[in-house]
């Protein structure tokens, strides 16, 4: 039997001039008087990652029973974490749409009292979306904004 494809990918990090979250952690904190200092350096952090196809996969699901949609995204990822940037754990944490990145945007998902997969706000469409600036291109699930940034808006 083949494996899936995860759902997740990499990032080019070594392009010239694109930077992701890249930085010198370790060596801004490694002479600090209050840090213990067990001779290895802290975890590092996870670059470079894209997260876009898990995205895609939880928005290809709605309305599926919850229980096969988590066990078929874990198994496929790299850490589970990141599934819960989109679905809300309880409804504190619902909203209509959540931000990934700087200028992506993706429909809000919880799991119903059915055990299913559902949109906090199916009515919400990408022409109800306005960007935040001029110089960007703002996506909703994946899809580009069709309203255009309106300074006088904010």
């Amino acid at each position: 039997m083949r494996r899936k494809k995860p759902l997740y990918r990499s990032v080019n990090t070594r392009t010239r001039g694109v930077f992701h979250n890249s930085g010198g952690d370790y060596r801004w904190s490694r002479r600090r008087e209050d840090r213990l200092h067990d001779g290895a350096m802290p975890g590092k952090q996870r670059r470079g990652l894209d997260y876009t196809p898990l995205f895609k996969f939880l928005l290809s699901r709605l309305g599926d029973d919850w229980d096969a949609v988590h066990a078929e995204a874990v198994a496929r990822l790299d850490r589970p974490e990141p599934i819960f940037w989109m679905v809300a754990r309880s409804d504190a944490e619902k909203s209509p749409f959540v931000l990934i990145g700087e200028t992506a945007y993706y429909s809000g998902l919880f799991v119903d009292a059915d055990n299913r997969l559902r949109l906090v706000d199916p009515d919400l469409r990408v022409e109800h979306m306005e960007p935040g600036c001029a110089c960007c291109t703002h996506t909703f699930n994946g899809v580009p904004f069709t309203r255009k940034y309106d300074p006088s808006a904010g």
